[in-house]
């Protein structure tokens, strides 16, 4: 056989075997895309009328929120402008539990309560995730599968190649007549299609194995010229234990931020697990885009703000290697280009989806064709 034959065969048995996860998660993926936007469309809850007297410290609001789930952990807390509510996160993996109560800043009267784990993007979140299998099973099947992916995109732009030049006009763009017949289009379909989104697709495919896999992330992080730790590290207190009576309070630790950051769009605080580990705020700069947030840590005695070894650090310390790492999610959704980067990640994970269908209709015409001329 030849080298050409011998990639079709891969392409073909790839692309037959993993095809179903291949469109569920894409097609998820492009359900995805417009989340914030179509969320924002009946949110208007988490909006509250501005007063002029000060909103409830962390502390006050954890206690707050406790009271709707006494057994259950905080993740964190969110603090936005002065006519939002304050969202107080709550989540545990076992059972997997992740809830929010959304509190007004001013009175502390809870507004709503929203499970993020049920409505429609739950739903569609883990089907892209883990395709509504065990998270144990599902996860890994969805990465393996985006890995094989990669393999159909690279060999299919292989066989894309025709093996003469003048051909080469017929794989760029669709010539149908009246005459010509479905296979033909569906052929058509399959290759030109797959041709124009190769590339793209191939890095939403990489950009999602690079969420499933550490390390995937670790070697191009290394490769790229990292230096830092790829990974989220909370440091520990400067300050001892017997420090505590020099202690300021964290309730002093978002007015604080605020003020030195007045532009900026949210302050999720997150509370110290243990004695010794530091508080640590992200610190959301732009709406929409998480790359260029900023994540501090601070002293829980004193308030001493700490650095930390990792690529999560102050964005403005971030070098190259940190970026692409820190923009990974950001690309992989399309919210780096905007609106029009949504518009574009939609489209090319709605025609991702086609490529299995259109595919196995090839494999299906091919075998039918087969045993009917043989009957």
């Amino acid at each position: 056989m030849s080298i050409k034959k011998n990639i079709f065969l891969l392409h073909k048995i790839l692309g037959l075997t993993t095809g179903l996860v291949v469109f569920i998660v894409a097609i998820t993926g492009c359900c995805w895309a417009f989340k914030d936007e179509i969320e924002s469309l009946y949110d208007d809850y988490k909006k509250v009328t501005p007063q002029n007297i000060s909103i409830l410290t962390p502390t006050k609001a954890k206690l707050l929120a406790k009271k709707v789930f006494p057994n259950n952990t905080i993740h964190g807390t969110l603090f936005k402008k002065k006519d939002d509510a304050i969202e107080v996160i709550f989540y545990d993996a076992e059972p997997e539990f992740y809830q929010s109560v959304f509190l007004n800043p001013y009175s502390g009267e809870v507004i709503q309560v929203e499970n993020h784990l049920s409505g429609f993007f739950a739903f569609i979140l883990k089907g892209h995730m883990r395709l509504w299998l065990p998270k144990v099973i599902g996860e890994q099947v969805v990465g393996i599968s985006i890995l094989v992916f990669i393999l159909i995109i690279i060999s299919g732009f292989i066989l894309w190649i025709p093996k003469k030049r003048k051909n080469i006009k017929q794989r760029l763009q669709f010539d149908w007549k009246k005459t010509t017949r479905w296979k033909r289009k569906n052929f058509d379909l399959h290759t030109v299609i797959g041709f124009y989104i190769s590339s793209l697709a191939l890095i939403l495919a990489f950009t999602g194995t690079m969420m499933s896999y550490n390390w995937l992330k670790y070697v191009v992080y290394k490769s790229t010229g990292g230096e830092k730790e790829a990974r989220f590290i909370i440091p520990k207190n400067q300050r001892n234990i017997e420090d505590r009576e020099t202690k300021i309070p964290m309730d002093f630790l978002i007015e604080k931020l605020s003020m030195e950051n007045p532009n900026a769009e949210s302050f999720e605080l997150h509370y110290p697990k243990t004695e010794n580990e530091s508080i640590y705020v992200e610190v959301s700069n732009s709406k929409g885009l998480y790359y260029d947030s900023d994540f501090r840590f601070f002293d829980q005695n004193t308030l001493e703000e700490i650095e930390t070894t990792s690529i999560y650090g102050k964005y403005e310390n971030a070098k190259l290697a940190d970026k692409i790492q820190r923009m990974n999610y950001d690309i992989h959704i399309g919210a780096i280009g905007g609106i029009a980067g949504k518009i574009i990640a939609f489209l090319i994970s709605l025609l991702t989806a086609s490529l299995p269908v259109t595919g196995f209709l090839l494999w299906y015409g091919r075998n039918y064709k087969k045993k009917k001329s043989t009957a």
